[in-house]
């Protein structure tokens, strides 16, 4: 038996093969309205690595587009809100910021959305790769209806 690896056909193409057959990537719609934010970024980030897939190849990117739509209605289980800080650096000397995460998510819930995948992707230039195929949208309405998205479950619990 020949085991077969992904390859992708050109630089530019988002498309990939795997021996003489051609994959194109499909695109899927989230509704993240009521969805808790970690098992939204989980479920998303096994989508754009590709592993539920059975041509998934750990060194190639076969995953697909994801598109998250109201980014805002996303939820936070226990008293995460209260809790938990976003913290990051201005670059300047005593620089440290912090803000609660319930303001963080009232101001900027599709940068919050983003950097809940993208700390579940790998970090390499695979997962830069990966994070590109992520459109986050903090109303009902996104841009892409010419890719035909199909929607994606999401479970709540």
């Amino acid at each position: 038996m020949k085991t077969l690896m992904a390859k992708k056909i050109d630089s530019r193409s988002a498309d990939y093969k795997i021996g003489d057959k051609e994959y194109k990537r499909n695109w899927y719609v989230v509704d993240a309205a009521g969805v808790p934010l970690g098992r939204l970024a989980s479920q998303v980030a096994m989508v754009l690595k590709g592993k539920k897939k059975p041509e998934y190849t750990p060194n190639a990117d076969v995953g697909d587009f994801v598109i998250i739509i109201n980014s805002d209605k996303v939820a936070l289980t226990g008293n995460k809100a209260e809790k938990k800080l976003y913290t990051y650096h201005t670059g300047y000397m005593g620089g440290l910021k912090q803000q609660k995460y319930a303001l963080f998510l009232k101001e900027n819930s599709d940068k919050a959305v983003t950097k809940a995948v993208k700390g579940m992707l790998p970090k390499n230039s695979l997962g830069r790769a990966m994070i590109k195929k992520l459109k986050v949208f903090k109303c009902a309405e996104h841009n892409h209806e010419a890719q035909k998205p199909q929607p994606l479950d999401i479970e709540k619990r």
